[in-house]
């Protein structure tokens, strides 16, 4: 029992720390930029993904006598540069931008005025922010607990298949079937409400979120099936790595985009019937 507590909590700290690895490494999650300005050192968080059909709001906490203004344009294009000033707020400038369809991205970056210099925030390399819609609590908190459990539960059976404890084919099947939930109800569920479609990846898109559940599933279906007659904890072990890391991989690379030529979506391709 104490084995097995021990591994347990190891795969509680494996699991966390994946799951962190993938928040901070990810795409949509905010981007801390520092600079220099008025001969001090600042930091800021700035926004890559907005949910909702309202405008993205920027902003900075800058001192009085700092003028700043907001580049930005549709992205992937070569429009021109549009501009807008920030606004002071209270001890705040502020400035939106404007609202996009699902799956719609822009880039933008930022121009300060301070004692007659220019200081530039991402002007090199702009932050690209993509746009979805609301995606409702009953859908994403079961998705991410789901998930979660799936991920804590892979590791345990992985590192109980390590162990040679014989209760590791269990909580495989108990993987499995927390993969099929949470990846392929809420996750499908989860997807239309941000972007519009139910499923993106193979075999209809290159969605990596969507692909990074296919394969999961499919290393945990044939870790099950394998060890039905017989025990075979290699494959245990080898379906928990491989879990372990594809779901390190960052969400919402290779994700849906928004073709502003053609209107359209171009990685999701199927919908709910009826919507």
């Amino acid at each position: 029992m104490k084995k097995q507590a021990w591994l347990w909590l190891l795969a509680v700290v494996i699991t966390l720390s994946a799951a962190i690895y993938q928040r901070a490494t990810g795409p949509t999650y905010e981007k801390n930029i520092g600079f220099r300005l008025m001969g001090r050192e600042y930091s800021a968080e700035f926004p890559r993904s907005s949910a909702g059909s309202d405008s993205c709001t920027i902003s900075l906490n800058i001192p009085e006598g700092v003028e700043a203004r907001l580049y930005y344009r549709r992205y992937p294009t070569k429009e021109s540069w549009r501009v807008q000033p920030f606004r002071r707020n209270g001890g705040r400038l502020v400035a939106a931008l404007p609202p996009q369809p699902p799956a719609g991205k822009m880039e933008y970056f930022i121009e300060m005025t301070s004692q007659n210099k220019l200081v530039y925030v991402a002007r090199n390399e702009p932050i690209v922010i993509r746009y979805k819609g609301e995606v409702s609590d009953a859908v994403l908190i079961p998705h991410v607990i789901i998930m979660f459990g799936a991920m804590l539960f892979s590791t345990v059976a992985g590192l109980f298949a390590l162990g040679k404890i014989g209760t590791y084919r269990t909580y495989g099947i108990i993987t499995l079937v927390l993969l099929v939930v949470g990846g392929f109800v809420f996750g499908p569920l989860m997807q239309h409400q941000a972007f519009g479609d139910a499923w993106t990846g193979i075999p209809l898109g290159w969605d990596l979120t969507d692909n990074k559940t296919l394969i999961a599933f499919l290393g945990w279906l044939t870790a099950v099936i394998s060890n039905r007659r017989k025990h075979r904890p290699r494959h245990y072990v080898v379906a928990a790595a491989l879990l372990l890391v594809v779901y390190s991989i960052p969400h919402s690379v290779m994700g849906s985009e928004y073709d502003y030529s053609k209107g359209e979506v171009t990685t999701g391709l199927i919908t709910w019937p009826g919507i």
